[in-house]
């Protein structure tokens, strides 16, 4: 897909991250599957789950 090594190198860790976010929340913060009904109740339960990773990790960052 890219003819540079650097920038495929850049874009295949870029994913890999993301794709380890998204391990993360699903297996740590059960975002496999929504119990709560309705798009409101849905948009709170990710956003309740993906603030609660976001203090985590910065409280990782953080003791380092």
């Amino acid at each position: 897909m890219v003819k540079s090594k650097w920038v495929y190198r850049k874009l295949r860790n870029f994913r890999a991250g993301i794709e380890a976010g998204i391990s993360c929340l699903k297996r740590a913060y059960g975002l496999a599957r929504c119990t709560w009904r309705g798009l409101d109740h849905f948009k709170t339960y990710i956003w309740s789950s993906v603030v609660a990773y976001n203090l985590v990790l910065f409280t990782r960052l953080k003791s380092t």
